[in-house]
């Protein structure tokens, strides 16, 4: 498939997959192309287009022209300097290299992927945060992040991959959505009792099995094994970690879990404060799964082989 394709295929998927529904979705595109319509001549230079079909600040193509016939992937977690290489000397020694994916976000990308970090907010909503105390809290947090990313030299991987001639594409948000959408609607369906119940359907799933294999499986972050899971909220998409200080409406929401990928030691002291058990699932290995989910999609749409590097393992669902 071509390059363009692919990119879109993505960007739609990851849309269908969005746990704020499409209509939301849809509506912050809206407001994205009314602000663009009303936006000075002088200030469209600066506008990414992209923008107005792609609701994800953190997924675009990095270099490429879109045209390119893509057959075969390099695909990782990170992909940087490094990783662009790899891909340059696979296509020496004869694995031909088409385009190479990754997965957390570099170059443009990656300089604001803060922005995606609204949806949470919305995403709270539906699970009983009131609105104005998402968005209130969350704002400060998005500010932290735009800060923290200013001074990043955000540009070395995409650079590489305009000098190699090799293209570079990063898909994160929407991923992220598929391993949300896919573990909520599990954990939903099989609505397990306790905490170690968590950990026992996690451990069914291929991706978290490996990660456990190599000594960084699910775990209990606050809570027990004999502990009632309760209300469940699978919190893995949204670009980031959102306020630390959200876990009182959490609680006061009826919410008595939370799975997430990760949790600092700030998130950690507020949701222990506020009585919320927290399951890690798993970072690099709940990214391998929105990954997989991804390229299943895209597997339907043609021919595509995949070389897994940089902490990615393939694990094929498709029938």
């Amino acid at each position: 498939m071509k390059l363009r394709e692919l990119y879109e295929t993505v960007v739609a998927k990851g849309i269908d997959a969005d746990p704020r529904g499409r209509e939301a979705v849809l509506k912050s595109l809206e407001k994205k192309k009314k602000a663009y319509e009303e936006m000075k001549k002088e200030d469209r230079e600066f506008f990414d287009p992209e923008s107005l079909t792609n609701p994800y600040a953190d997924t675009r193509i990095l270099y490429g022209t879109g045209d390119e016939e893509i057959e075969t992937v390099l695909v990782g977690v990170d992909m940087e300097m490094g990783e662009i290489l790899l891909a340059d000397r696979l296509s020496q020694k004869g694995q031909k290299i088409d385009l190479v994916i990754a997965h957390h976000p570099e170059g443009k990308a990656y300089a604001n992927f803060y922005e995606v970090m609204h949806m949470q907010a919305d995403i709270l909503k539906k699970f009983g945060v009131p609105i104005n105390i998402a968005e209130d809290l969350l704002e400060g947090r998005i500010k932290e992040v735009q800060r923290r990313l200013a001074p990043v030299n955000h540009t070395r991987a995409s650079d590489m991959a305009r000098l190699l001639d090799i293209p570079f594409m990063c898909m994160h948000t929407p991923a992220d959505n598929m391993v949300a959408g896919y573990l909520q609607e599990l954990f939903d369906k099989k609505a397990p009792d306790t905490l170690g119940d968590i950990l026992k359907i996690l451990k069914e799933i291929p991706e978290y099995r490996e990660a456990a294999k190599n000594n960084a499986g699910p775990h209990i972050l606050l809570g027990s094994e004999g502990r009632s899971a309760g209300k469940i909220f699978v919190d893995m998409t949204g670009g980031t970690e959102g306020a630390k200080d959200i876990f009182e409406s959490i609680a006061n929401s009826g919410i008595n879990t939370i799975v997430a990928m990760h949790l600092s030691e700030d998130h950690r002291k507020k949701a222990e404060k506020h009585h919320v058990n927290v399951v890690i699932a798993g970072h690099i290995s709940s990214d391998n799964l929105g990954i997989n989910l991804m390229l299943d999609e895209l597997q339907k749409k043609g021919r595509l082989e995949v070389t897994a590097c940089s902490g990615f393992r393939r694990f094929s669902r498709k029938k």
